[in-house]
């Protein structure tokens, strides 16, 4: 199998079982969405969504989080993993916002890196879920989904990994696709034991036809 059939595969298998994919945290507006995505860093989902209502009426904008202190944010948020440095994070962000963006989260992925808390995969998230710009951000699901379907060969960095995907996924697909793989990874391919029996792509699957030819054998 080619690396163009493989994609064009998973991309009509998932537009077909999975039209509607979409973030699993709960935000409605971008800074929301930023800041449960720095939440999420090494936390679940599940988790987040239940810190960040309270949050997000304590301090629904920018505004009124920069004026928050590290201490008052670090209550809201102390149930999450790394609640010191993401209070710290969040206090910073919140901050810079306001004073070099007027409050308003920009959708440039550069500008989003200068943010205290954000990273190049925080930026993307951003960029590709609010602003459904054509960039693939790529956390541990995506990156190990990616090399276990055969998506990526040997891929050594998150950032190999982004731009293999960005260059044989159709621009437009790109934001919905990223939901693809990190669902999958998250339900089906998951990390330690991998459910392949319920997997609809195994058929295209690398670890799964490498797997099965080695135990026939």
């Amino acid at each position: 199998m080619t690396i163009k059939e493989r994609y064009t595969k998973l991309i009509e298998y998932f537009e077909q079982e999975r039209p509607d994919a979409q973030s699993e945290l709960r935000y409605e507006d971008p800074f929301q969405l930023l800041v449960a995505v720095i939440l999420s860093a090494q936390c679940t989902d599940k988790r987040v969504n239940m810190v960040t209502p309270a949050l997000f009426e304590a301090y629904p904008d920018a505004h009124a989080m920069a004026a928050a202190s590290v201490e008052e944010i670090y209550e809201y948020i102390k149930s999450v993993s790394y609640p010191n440095n993401k209070s710290r994070h969040l206090s910073g962000m919140s901050r810079k916002l306001v004073s070099d963006f007027g409050g308003e989260v920009p959708d440039d992925v550069a500008l989003l890196q200068t943010l205290p808390g954000v990273g190049r995969k925080t930026a993307n998230v951003v960029a590709a879920v609010f602003f459904n710009q054509s960039v693939m951000p790529v956390d541990t699901h995506v990156f190990r989904v990616s090399e276990r379907i055969g998506l990526t060969t040997k891929s050594k960095t998150p950032l190999q990994t982004e731009l293999t995907l960005e260059k044989h996924i159709p621009a437009e697909k790109i934001p919905i696709a990223h939901h693809w793989l990190i669902l999958h990874g998250r339900y089906v391919c998951t990390a330690r034991s991998p459910h392949c029996k319920e997997c609809g792509i195994c058929s295209i699957c690398r670890y799964y036809n490498n797997h099965t030819n080695h135990t026939n054998q």
